[in-house]
């Protein structure tokens, strides 16, 4: 179970990480391929889009 765990952690910090960077390149395709990439893994968008609203 920890295992899994760690595995959505992982999957979770590199959504973000790449959101950051759609973000910073202000690309919206890719912000909407994350978003879809999330759905499919059952993320819920705002675990990863958290920092937007700074």
């Amino acid at each position: 179970m920890a295992s899994s765990d760690a595995q959505r952690q992982a999957l979770i910090a590199s959504l973000r990480e790449r959101y950051a960077k759609a973000l910073q390149q202000e690309d919206a395709e890719a912000k909407q391929a994350l978003f879809k990439e999330a759905v499919y893994l059952g993320i819920q968008p705002d675990l990863f889009t958290q920092n937007e609203q700074s």
